[in-house]
């Protein structure tokens, strides 16, 4: 009799919070230029990370804000400052979890080339072969805390705001090499035509992965066994695979001159098998 009349309370409280999360939508940041996991098409972040929080995070009935917050850097400065919720993907560093939770299961896999001016070619093999070479990276890169501390100390650095710029500098030879992941570099340059320009070398200099982040000690780290259970489905029934030739594909086609809309038309992610298993609590 008891448990009858607590029953609408509890009833109350579910549907108020179920409210809460509709009105305060999570807001959510991501890399600028990494096609197809994230960029920004015109003012909208989307790609393959966007695409799968927006879902994900809607399965447990919240809305997400996708954010574009000038340049990656800025993004994980206001993720550390509190003021965004989720990292849609980001690599692990030890930086990085002194205030990111991430989800063990990745989005993608990221094999990372060095990509240098086919006239300005050098052998690679180890970490050592870009020691005095000029690297040209993106502010708040990172590939992996071996290759940062050992380029912070046997190399030298030029930082950009924006994509685009390494790549200009690249084919103009002003720097020697850019550390870019395989796919994203090849994306970029083939939307940039410096493809007969620029080549990544043979190898990987390391392979990284993506993973979502959210902010450490918040209500949203409750939510990351879910968050891995679906992700292994996805990855499993190949979503994910067709999620990132989908954004490849629009990539490579953007209408620059209308904003993109990052779950339309994308592949449909299919349900978890129990439907979607009870999520924990905020």
């Amino acid at each position: 009799m008891q448990l009858m009349r607590a029953f609408p309370i509890l009833l109350a409280w579910l549907v108020l919070a179920g409210s809460a999360r509709a009105a305060e939508p999570l807001v959510a940041c991501g890399h600028p230029i990494y096609p197809p996991l994230s960029w920004d098409q015109n003012g909208q972040l989307t790609g393959v990370a966007p695409d799968v929080v927006q879902r994900l995070f809607g399965e447990l009935g919240y809305s997400v804000q996708l954010d574009v917050r000038g340049n990656w850097k800025r993004c994980l400065r206001e993720a550390r400052e509190g003021q965004v919720d989720i990292v849609v993907s980001a690599y692990i560093t030890d930086e990085r979890r002194e205030y990111l939770s991430y989800a063990s299961e990745y989005v993608v896999n990221d094999p990372v080339a060095v990509f240098v001016n086919r006239q300005h070619s050098f052998p690679f093999q180890q970490l050592d072969d870009l020691k005095d070479k000029t690297a040209g990276l993106l502010l708040g890169d990172s590939f992996g805390d071996r290759f940062d501390r050992y380029v912070r100390r046997e190399g030298h650095i030029e930082w950009v705001s924006r994509g685009e710029q390494n790549f200009a500098k690249l084919a103009l030879g002003r720097i020697d090499y850019m550390p870019l992941g395989r796919e994203t570099g090849r994306l970029q340059s083939l939307r940039l035509k410096l493809h007969g320009i620029i080549e990544p070398l043979p190898g990987a200099l390391t392979t990284e992965h993506y993973y979502i982040a959210v902010r450490r000690a918040g209500a949203l780290e409750a939510h990351l066994a879910y968050i891995n259970q679906r992700l292994r489905e996805l990855h499993a029934d190949g979503t994910l695979a067709q999620l990132q030739t989908h954004y490849s594909q629009q990539y490579l086609n953007a209408d620059t001159s209308s904003p993109a809309q990052p779950s339309q038309a994308s592949p449909s992610l299919k349900a978890s098998p129990d439907e979607t298993p009870t999520p924990p609590g905020p």
